[in-house]
């Protein structure tokens, strides 16, 4: 049986979470503290620090948390397409409606934290450089996937093709928050043009 206090506090947690995740999507990750979220979910900086120390552990458990939303918002839904093309098209798809469905209030939790730690060795580097490592490599993955079904030209440079899709969502958000405009019809419709292009079988993609 779960104690009450310990489901409470995990309770707690993840709302703390939550709410650090947001935040450092419009702030980044480095104005992350114990006092800017005591204040912002009244929860005490006490209570907060018998969960996370100091600054680097509550940034660390921020950037997992930002990993298991993308998870399971992103990538689980995307992989319950079938293997291949749609797969690949999937994952785009359902990182642009992250981003219509405003998850965050700043987009992209990675595309504000990474600038900051690009050129800042250290723990919390490591953690982004491996959940973005992470996201590329399935990109990759899932392409290669879809060449080996022939649903992808056999010649596809799946390299190529993952580093697109990811700049892509990135332009998105850079554009949309700058400018104020909402490009996500651009970054789908480049995405799936090149698809199109690559694909034997472009009819398992969306005509438009």
């Amino acid at each position: 049986m779960i104690d009450g206090r310990t489901a409470r506090g995990e309770r707690t947690r993840v709302a703390v979470l939550d709410t650090a995740v947001g935040l450092a999507s419009v702030l980044g990750l480095e104005a992350m503290s114990l006092a800017r979220l005591a204040d912002e979910t009244g929860v005490s900086k006490s209570a907060l620090f018998a969960h996370w120390q100091d600054k680097e552990i509550l940034q660390l458990a921020v950037v997992d948390h930002a990993v298991q939303l993308w998870m399971d918002r992103v990538v689980r839904p995307a992989l319950r397409t079938p293997r291949g093309v749609r797969r690949l098209w999937a994952l785009h798809e359902r990182r642009l409606a992250f981003y219509a469905d405003k998850v965050l209030p700043g987009g992209c939790f990675f595309a504000a934290a990474e600038p900051e730690f690009d050129d800042r060795p250290g723990p919390v580097r490591d953690a982004l450089v491996t959940a973005v490592g992470s996201w590329l490599r399935l990109l990759r993955t899932v392409a290669a996937q879809a060449v080996d079904l022939g649903e992808l030209r056999a010649d596809t440079d799946v390299g190529q093709l993952a580093f697109e899709t990811e700049a892509l969502g990135k332009a998105l958000i850079t554009s949309t928050w700058l400018s104020r405009e909402y490009a996500a019809g651009y970054a789908r419709r480049a995405v799936l043009d090149r698809l199109r292009q690559l694909s034997p079988t472009p009819e398992l993609l969306p005509d438009e």
